[in-house]
């Protein structure tokens, strides 16, 4: 399994972390805003924004303070309106990364991008260098203890493609327009999640070998996902544990 997924299920671990000092919320909200904005308000009819709510609502985040934020994506309540950029570029080893960005000033926010590649080692590409080395995936992270036999067969019937052991969780993948239905078979099953969403998988990975050369990439995707207007951080790196774990330490 790719270091990128193992990345993103330790950046999962410290979500608490992040949502002491607000910064989980104040993006889930945005997501769910623009979501609301770009396909209406109703979540039965638009999977993005429903994907959106659920994933809100797995983070604990109070169903008036979404509720309110779909009112701002549909303009009936005053706010602010956000453009979706993805930033492109390279971290330590040529390994690629795809960031996806909701800002209000988008200037602003491609001259800190900029300043955060290359302050860490990393350097800013043109549009399309990185993009075709990643896919659009739903994924569905659940705890390990979780039948395998059992949950491979809710997943198939219900448009689960892959089923990957991460150690001490499962990542099942399938895509992005079976991720609501795989997670109500899911959960109609009684099998319970830790998260689901839409992702960006690499189709190639760059092999880091030291802890020196995964904590360079590690740094660089650590300050570009607390940047405010930084949504989601993918990147094609894949690393052994025990140097993954050495160097996140």
């Amino acid at each position: 399994m790719s270091g990128h997924s193992k990345w993103a299920t330790i950046k999962h671990r410290k979500g608490a972390a992040d949502q002491r000092r607000g910064k989980l919320f104040a993006k889930l909200i945005r997501q769910v805003e623009v979501a609301a904005r770009q396909g209406g308000g109703d979540p039965e009819a638009n999977p993005t924004l429903r994907t959106m709510f659920q994933k809100a609502r797995d983070n604990s985040v109070p169903l008036d303070t979404i509720e309110r934020a779909i009112k701002r994506g549909t303009g009936e309540l005053e706010g602010v309106t956000y453009e979706q950029v993805f930033y492109e570029g390279y971290a330590s080893g040529g390994v690629a990364l795809y960031v996806d960005v909701l800002t209000d000033n988008r200037n602003r926010t491609s001259s800190e991008v900029r300043t955060l590649f290359t302050r860490n080692g990393g350097s800013l590409a043109e549009p399309g260098a990185v993009a075709w080395q990643f896919e659009r995936k739903g994924a569905v992270i659940l705890e390990r203890s979780v039948d395998e036999e059992e949950l491979m067969l809710v997943a198939l019937d219900a448009g689960g493609e892959d089923l990957a052991d991460e150690g001490d969780t499962w990542r099942l993948i399938c895509d992005p327009s079976d991720l609501v239905a795989l997670r109500a078979a899911l959960d109609s099953s009684g099998i319970e999640i830790i998260s689901a969403s839409s992702t960006m998988l690499p189709t190639s990975v760059v092999n880091l070998h030291t802890p020196e050369d995964a904590r360079a990439v590690l740094r660089l995707i650590d300050v570009l996902d607390d940047h405010d207007d930084v949504q989601d951080v993918y990147a094609n790196f894949d690393v052994p544990d025990d140097i993954l774990q050495a160097a996140a330490s």
